[in-house]
């Protein structure tokens, strides 16, 4: 069922709809915007519902007070989850990797505005954006094993090595150290390092969204899933996807525009 971006009022962090573009701020910055059980889970049902709301092209997440993310609050969920049984710890890592899924699962471009402190689960929303900007403040984080937690967690082991490397990656995931903005943007975990980040991230959003919107979900769609497959596999794979993308009355608008010797103007059709 299709949300209201315009009228969507969530209650753990800021939404924000203007022109095609969703901006979703984490606004605890008083504790640099941790997440708790129920912040996991509101962010998780709106990734999933965005699957099925096309008024909403692309979409920025940031964090307010000049931090990303802090992780897990350590009073509201590490301190539970030494409390409890087996199946409220399974229930809870399910919940925490659904919100991954969801995010690769929704069509649209999802760009991370990253400054200040990003660690822990805010490290791994991060990751699993498709774009990543950083502020030159920004500091990176998988600090699982920093209090006695495998590096695995959330698709970590899958996804962050495909970013950075396996080499780069196993180094994060076993120490947990801090990634600065410049080994993140040289290694390719970001895309750039600017000043104002979060206009940035603005700025591209929007750019995405008044590209061809269809072509873009089509692009996101086989990022993922040609990780699963071999070259031959993705090669018929994306013939099919191109030729889909060729149907599109976008397709024929730049085609068009370009005989004219004009800028063509998408539609997302």
């Amino acid at each position: 069922m299709s949300i209201d971006p315009n009228n969507l009022e969530p209650s753990h962090f800021l939404w924000d709809f203007d022109g095609d573009v969703a901006t979703i701020t984490l606004n605890r910055p008083d504790k640099k915007n941790p997440l708790t059980f129920d912040s996991y889970a509101e962010l998780r049902d709106l990734f999933f519902e965005l699957e099925h709301t096309p008024a909403v092209k692309c979409v920025v997440i940031a964090g307010a007070g000049g931090n990303f993310c802090s992780g897990g609050d350590v009073h509201e969920i590490i301190g539970p989850l030494t409390r409890m049984d087996d199946s409220g710890l399974i229930n809870f890592t399910r919940m925490t990797g659904d919100l991954v899924r969801a995010m690769r699962n929704c069509p649209q471009p999802i760009v991370a505005a990253v400054e200040g402190i990003c660690a822990g689960a805010g490290a791994i929303i991060a990751m699993a954006s498709d774009l990543r900007l950083a502020a030159p403040s920004a500091k990176t984080a998988f600090l699982f094993t920093r209090v006695g937690l495998s590096g695995a967690d959330m698709g970590a082991c899958a996804i962050l090595p495909r970013i950075i490397g396996h080499g780069r990656a196993a180094e994060l995931l076993f120490t947990g150290r801090s990634m600065s903005a410049e080994e993140g943007e040289r290694w390719g975990f970001f895309s750039r390092i600017v000043d104002d980040v979060q206009a940035e991230a603005l700025a591209l959003a929007r750019s995405l969204a008044g590209g061809p919107v269809q072509a873009h979900y089509m692009t996101k769609k086989q990022l993922d899933a040609e990780w699963h497959v071999s070259i031959e596999t993705a090669i018929d794979m994306e013939a099919e996807a191109q030729a889909e993308c060729m149907k599109t009355n976008d397709f024929r608008r730049a085609y068009e525009a370009f005989a004219a010797k004009k800028k063509p103007e998408f539609q997302g059709d």
